[in-house]
């Protein structure tokens, strides 16, 4: 019996060793490259401090670093606001896309098509497909359509000098559901420099949320598409509309938490 314990304990301290390595993991994977890494280094370096002065007995420094952690926690909640929504966003995702909308395919050729004729003119576009998790914070900052998609409204809608040019689309259901939209920039400090804003934006949807982004550069008139934190610009040779109708059919793959990978 004895013996038998001793294995389940064993077991026990092995789960557990596992569930922490995993979580520190994922945790390290999700703050590369962000403004967090800084602070975790510092956290680090408080907490050998505070362990030597409590060795030391060093009450005077020992109680201003206590105070000092204490403010800490409140400025790591209201500087770090963003990267905590997102985190929490990720980890209350489900990992079944049950219910995520498919377009149908004359939409997603629709939209495709109006794309490649403004990537063509090297004119810049930004649209959003949602999908499981709702966009509407984020439509509501734009103009409100609910308008059936076309070449021609979206080739409107992203015309040089037009009100709502430098906005995103959103697209739920086969309808254009805003325009002019503003999408959070992404925050990670290690993309390329020559990514512009609706790269960053592209990319900054699709960390916080499940939704397929597709954007238009002005400067190179290429095309790529944002999903799940990652950044497709190389579709290796085939059409522009099977690349985009294979990935709004893909299930989308999520993760504890978030891990981000730039692909060329």
């Amino acid at each position: 019996m004895a013996l038998e314990m001793s294995a389940f304990e064993i077991g026990k301290v092995v789960f557990e060793i596992s569930i922490i390595w995993f979580v520190l993991y994922r945790f390290s994977i999700f703050v590369k490259g962000t403004r967090v890494v800084p602070l975790v280094r510092g956290i680090v370096v408080l907490v050998i401090l505070f362990s030597l002065t409590t060795i030391l007995n060093l009450e005077v420094l020992n109680w201003i670093l206590t105070k000092l952690f204490a403010i800490s926690v409140i400025g790591f909640l209201v500087i770090f606001q963003p990267e905590i929504r997102r985190g929490l966003s990720k980890i209350g995702q489900t990992y079944f896309d049950l219910f995520s909308p498919v377009p149908e395919e004359g939409i997603v050729h629709k939209i495709s098509q109006s794309l490649v004729s403004l990537a063509q003119k090297r004119i810049g576009a930004l649209v959003a497909f949602e999908r499981g998790v709702g966009l509407k914070t984020y439509s509501e900052t734009g103009v409100r359509l609910d308008a059936v998609v076309s070449s021609e409204l979206l080739n409107t809608i992203f015309a040089p000098l037009g009100p709502l040019h430098d906005g995103g689309v959103v697209v739920n259901s086969g309808r254009i559901v805003a325009a002019g939209c503003i999408f959070p920039l992404s925050q990670h400090l290690d993309l390329d420099r020559s990514m512009g804003t609706r790269h960053r934006a592209a990319l900054g949807l699709s960390e916080e949320t499940d939704a397929v982004v597709v954007m238009v550069s002005e400067e190179t008139g290429k095309i790529a598409i944002a999903r799940g934190g990652e950044l497709l610009t190389d579709f290796e040779g085939q059409d522009f509309s099977f690349v985009l109708k294979n990935i709004l059919q893909q299930p989308q793959k999520k993760t504890l938490f978030y891990s981000w990978r730039h692909k060329k």
